[in-house]
């Protein structure tokens, strides 16, 4: 099997969806055309295991427009859209494996397609490619000469993988790079979030209490765009510093156990396991919806919700409704997992498009200088950073000031004061 995808026949459709999305997407498209003549991964069998949308199939023809020999698979279960996946194996020859809606065991049977790929750079967005390579399939290791990693998530496991001598590669943390959890994260997240929350639902966000579990960059997008649409947003916090900052934006913070009791809406986004557990959902009031737009769905302890139930059914594609024994009702969207991908289409490509170029040339650095780094977690290089807003800027016609000779020399002095 050299590709699983749902339905070659929506092919065409997603071709179109795909080069829509390369309209809105300009660094990435000039990153392609360097790419097309240089050819710096000539060669070079790149494993991905990233969200299939139409915004990465953009980022997958530029791999391979830079020579790249590219197997593709879906890093959610319920991320994949299936036009593009289609698209990307009929339109543009990439061998892609995922499915939306796929079962566990399909999942890992399509990361482990990936894996037989026996990649020389691993592009993952949550760490499940090098989380099984290290503890499934060491063999692996021998090929791997580097990777990036794009989430929050990811990072925290790389990280931690790496605390403990476990992390036998050098991996670049994409997701730390300023023009991608800027950007991405905020603006992207919070726009997604919101959006996927909407399509599910359909309800009316303003007059409505929504509460966001984590203040990251991710959370501060989620607390700002629900409070224009006219949500009261309470925020919930473990860090007093993120915490402070909340209340001076305007958001009210307090304990979850707290906010449960006042939760119309709940999103939780903070790469941690049962943030939403079980003494917050004895204090929920009857109605209330809960969603995550973190990475993985153990931030909200579904399984005590599934138990506690009296009965669980389907009310809206994507949305369950748990009946407690007191007669309250609990609605879960997407099964916990990435509301934005999963009730609606996740960030827009232009937010993406800058996301995307700290990807493609994240591996080209890393193919460059993987001879010379350790194991370990490295950030995207300062001026890949700079080149990428600098080439964003551009795209959007906008100008900046350039520095005289007398202000480059004042900068660099110490001699001058009050004067």
């Amino acid at each position: 099997m050299d590709h699983h995808v749902k339905d070659p026949s929506l092919a065409a459709l997603g071709k179109a969806r795909i080069e829509w999305a390369d309209q809105d997407m300009p660094v990435l498209a000039s990153i392609r055309k360097r790419f097309e003549i240089e050819k710096p991964l000539e060669g070079v069998r790149v494993s991905a295991c990233l969200h299939v949308t139409t915004e990465t199939a953009n980022l997958m023809r530029t791999l391979k427009a830079g020579g790249a020999d590219i197997v593709l698979c879906a890093s959610n279960p319920l991320s994949t859209q299936d036009d593009v996946a289609a698209a990307l194996v009929s339109e543009y020859g990439i061998r892609t494996y995922a499915i939306k809606g796929e079962d566990t065991e399909t999942y890992y049977a399509h990361v482990d397609a990936a894996i037989d790929h026996k990649p020389q750079i691993t592009m993952d967005d949550g760490a499940d490619v090098v989380g099984r390579i290290h503890a499934d399939r060491p063999e692996a290791l021998a090929d791997v000469i580097g990777g990036t990693e794009e989430t929050t998530t990811g990072v925290i496991r790389l990280r931690a993988m790496s605390a403990d001598g476990a992390l036998k590669i050098p991996i670049v943390s994409v997701n730390d790079a300023n023009t991608k959890h800027l950007f991405d994260n905020r603006y992207g997240t919070g726009q997604s979030t919101i959006d996927g929350i909407i399509r599910a639902t359909n309800r009316l966000i303003a007059g409505r209490t929504v509460v966001v579990t984590g203040y990251g960059w991710c959370g501060r997008g989620i607390a700002m765009r629900a409070d224009g649409l006219g949500g009261n947003v309470i925020v919930c916090e473990v860090d007093p510093l993120r915490a402070l900052e909340a209340v001076m934006d305007g958001y009210r913070v307090m304990p979850a156990v707290e906010a449960a009791g006042h939760a119309d809406i709940w999103v939780t986004v903070t790469g941690d396991i049962n943030v939403i557990d079980t003494d917050m959902f004895a204090a929920m009031k009857d109605g209330a919806i809960i969603a995550n737009s973190g990475h993985f769905n153990c931030e909200i302890n579904i399984p005590h919700l599934r138990e506690k139930a009296v009965s669980v059914r389907e009310v809206r594609p994507l949305v369950e409704e748990f009946t407690l024994e007191d007669g309250r009702h609990i609605y879960l969207l997407a099964d916990g997992r990435l509301v934005n991908l999963s009730c609606a289409e996740g960030h827009p490509a232009s937010v993406m498009d800058m996301s995307f170029a700290n990807q493609a040339l994240s591996a080209e650095y890393m193919v460059r200088n993987a001879a010379g780094l350790e194991p370990g977690v490295y950030p995207v290089p300062a001026e890949i950073d700079e080149a990428i807003a600098a080439l964003k800027l551009a795209s959007m016609g906008v100008k900046l000031d350039t520095l005289t000779d007398e202000q480059r020399t004042y900068l660099a002095s110490w001699q001058e004061g009050t004067v």
